[in-house]
């Protein structure tokens, strides 16, 4: 290619520069950590996650609607951060809502979380009569 007079660097213009080579692809970002695998396959896991699936059948311990969510409860009472995956209650998604965004003003109305434990072991065990069964 002959340079034009202007150029003095004999350079192509810039338009006809060469691409970049392309980057190397990405390593993608696991959705589960070899850790939660790992607990997923235990017997603990397995047994931790048909007691939720249990307790997602039951209806909200504070109004009774269905279907509710999981909450995993008593991280206060140990002063510990996790809990093992039976010490959970079931809330319908506005009273766990509300658990999360203040948690004091949840506790003045309903009371502990941690509370509701043995209830929800009655209602699972099938010895405590629920008024919202149906």
């Amino acid at each position: 290619m002959t340079a034009h007079p202007g150029n003095l660097g004999g350079k192509p213009p810039l338009w006809l520069k060469e691409p970049p080579p392309p980057k190397k692809p990405r390593k993608p970002i696991p959705r589960e950590s070899k850790k939660r695998k790992a607990y997923k396959a235990s017997a603990e896991g397995k047994a931790g996650f048909a007691h939720m699936a249990r307790v997602a059948a039951l209806r909200c311990v504070c109004c009774g609607y269905w279907p509710v969510e999981v909450h995993h409860c008593a991280s206060d009472r140990y002063g510990q951060r996790k809990v093992a995956d039976t010490e959970t209650i079931p809330l319908c998604q506005r009273h766990h809502a509300e658990f999360h965004a203040a948690k004091e003003t949840w506790e003045a109305e309903y009371g502990k979380d941690y509370h509701y434990l043995p209830i929800v072991a009655d209602q699972l065990a099938g010895q405590f009569n629920s008024p919202w069964k149906g």
